[in-house]
């Protein structure tokens, strides 16, 4: 008995100890954060602002509290960079004399076309409004065609001696899993909306190969995106599109930065000292003294004078929609229905907004929270100017809230359109029954009580149910497109039936109204109201680092997966949905898309 209260006693101690240990180290990262948030940013006279293309690009800066943390396993994290805030810092850094140029640090570029065109637009506003040079770099193995497209337009594109050029025109390659589902005795059964032969989200799991509907609309959207950049770099390097295309025509990967030079594609390649030497010059920093630099999200903490806007009553909400429609991932990525409905609301109904800019990053997602989205969005743009911004893709659901807009804006190289709607039923029967031994069977007070279920195929009645459901819904999309657009039914499916375009092709067919970005839509907005002084409000409201810290314990495993995973993270969390799926979810409207 002795011994036993002597292991209770020391089990009882050490789960104190670690609960001490562990409410300690808490405290230790909760100062951490507060320090963070708190810390003062400084500009050093002779600077250098440093744009780093090699982060993920986003639309909007998070608040991430973890993101500058060090602690390698725990609270590692995808380092960001907003859009908003590269915009802000350069608008700024023209008329700031601490700030002598620009120092792009080139690498693969994760952010869309779109992203890396509203960047390479505001470097040309930079230029334009002041006389400090844009250095762009790259010493980290491999410059991609987003990061090199960018850095087109600086003084000087430098590469290291051993980094490559992947320069070799644009490709789109899709995995398709049919073969391995029939093998593993799964059948996806899928209902496409009439006609919505270009509808390719399903493909991989009907096919083994692209459509040739599939492969063509690729095609034609792909050489939108090629010929809008191409057209780009010949006007700021002084090459012909011909020979432009010549040289990806060869593929310059695996070449070295010096025939790079030679073919005048970049200017020089230099090891990181005689890069260093280049940034002297231009700050006129002395001797072998080191190069005060800021980083974006760092300086646009910074005020500087003359670049503060006057206080005005009158607002212009900029309302963020970013992630696919009505799925959150754990991550905390995604856009709810109700809550991005609310937001919406909420400025609809307070008289000092006059105008909403609603800026739309999405491929779309669950019909149901489309559809409460997009009723907000006319409610809003009745009563007030509602002017869309799309992001890097504003694609079927992305587009399907988008158009009651005033006006829509996007890039030449955004992707929308798909224009479609399909639903999918997993069927695990076999999987289940031959595969694993596992049978199942049911009973119903009524004819179909057992409506669509995982464990058999659908029977004609079930199928012919879900087909009218999709297509009533596809109906309700050309409706809602027709409206807002002045566009006939006809019209719309002509350009619908699930096919992608890019920005470039959406305006040739009237699916938007003007190229652009964001400040762009703000701009727009002003004007179509009237507006002479503003002030621009971001929403939904940033959750404070404090918010973030508590939510942690339900993100810990996100934030570790995201900080080892990287972009490929999404892949992770569409497996998990795929397995989470089981015959309630199957039975629920959520399985009909618009992807």
């Amino acid at each position: 008995m002795k011994e036993f209260f002597k292991y209770v006693f020391a089990t009882i101690v050490g789960v104190l100890a670690l609960s001490f240990i562990g409410i300690f180290l808490m405290f230790i990262v909760f100062g951490a954060i507060v320090a963070s948030s708190e810390k003062q940013v400084t500009v050093a006279d002779q600077s250098m602002l440093v744009i780093d293309l090699g982060q993920s690009i986003v639309d909007r800066a998070p608040n991430d509290p973890f993101e500058d943390l060090d602690l390698p396993g725990i609270f590692s994290s995808v380092k960001t960079i907003g859009l908003d805030n590269i915009r802000e810092s350069l608008q700024k850094a023209a008329y700031d004399d601490r700030i002598k140029g620009i120092y792009l640090k080139l690498s693969a570029t994760s952010g869309g076309y779109a992203s890396v065109e509203e960047i390479r637009n505001a470097l040309i506003a930079f230029k334009d409004s002041c006389d400090k040079p844009v250095y762009a770099c790259a010493d980290q193995m491999l410059l991609d065609q987003k990061g090199y497209y960018v850095a087109t337009v600086a003084d000087q594109i430098v590469l290291h001696p051993e980094v490559m050029l992947d320069f070799r025109g644009l490709s789109s390659e899709l995995m398709f899993y049919k073969n391995a589902l029939d093998k593993l005795g799964v059948e996806m059964q899928i209902v496409r909306g009439p006609n919505n032969k270009f509808k390719s989200a399903v493909e991989p799991y009907m096919l083994d190969k692209m459509s040739e509907e599939n492969r063509e609309q690729r095609l034609v959207y792909m050489n939108s995106l090629w010929n809008h950049m191409i057209k780009g770099i010949a006007e700021t390097r002084g090459i012909s599109e011909e020979q432009l295309n010549a040289l990806a025509n060869e593929a310059q990967t695996y070449k070295k930065a010096a025939a790079m030079v030679e073919n005048g594609l970049i200017d020089a390649a230099k090891y990181r000292d005689e890069v260093l030497d280049d940034m002297r010059e231009i700050t006129g920093v002395k001797g072998t003294d080191g190069i005060p630099v800021v980083s974006v999200k760092d300086y646009v903490k910074v005020p500087v004078k003359g670049k503060t806007k006057k206080f005005s009553r009158d607002k212009i909400a900029v309302i963020y929609a970013s992630g696919e429609i009505g799925v959150t991932l754990s991550g905390g990525e995604g856009i709810n229905g109700d809550k991005l409905g609310k937001e919406i609301r909420k400025v609809r109904q307070d008289s000092s907004y006059k105008a909403i800019v609603l800026r739309v990053n999405s491929p779309g997602g669950a019909v149901f929270d489309s559809e409460t989205i997009w009723r907000e969005v006319k409610l809003a743009a009745d009563e007030k100017t509602l002017v869309v911004s799309f992001g890097d893709v504003a694609a079927s659901g992305g587009y399907y809230i988008s158009c009651p807009a005033d006006k829509i804006v996007a890039s030449p190289n955004t992707i929308t359109g798909s224009i479609g709607i399909f639903g999918q039923v997993p069927n695990f029967g076999e999987l289940m029954n031959d595969k694993l031994g596992i049978t199942s069977d049911a009973v119903s007070t009524h004819e179909h009580g057992n409506f669509v279920s995982v464990m058999r195929p659908m029977t004609p009645y079930e199928k012919q149910r879900m087909t009218q459901y999709v297509a009533n819904g596809y109906d309700t999309f050309l409706s809602h497109v027709s409206e807002g657009r002045g566009m006939t039914k006809e019209a719309v499916d002509n350009i619908g039936q699930g096919r992608v375009w890019s920005g470039e092709n959406a305006m040739d067919i009237g699916l938007i109204d003007e190229f652009g970005g964001l400040e762009d839509a703000i701009k727009l907005a002003a004007e179509m109201e009237g507006l002479d002084t503003y002030r621009t409000v971001n929403l939904p409201a940033l959750p404070n680092p404090l918010e973030e810290f508590l939510k942690m314990g339900g993100n810990v495993r996100a934030h570790i997966l995201k900080g080892e995973l990287g972009e490929k993270y999404r892949y992770y969390e569409y497996l998990k949905k795929a397995s989470e799926m089981n015959g309630v979810y199957a039975r629920m409207p959520y399985d009909i898309y618009l992807n």
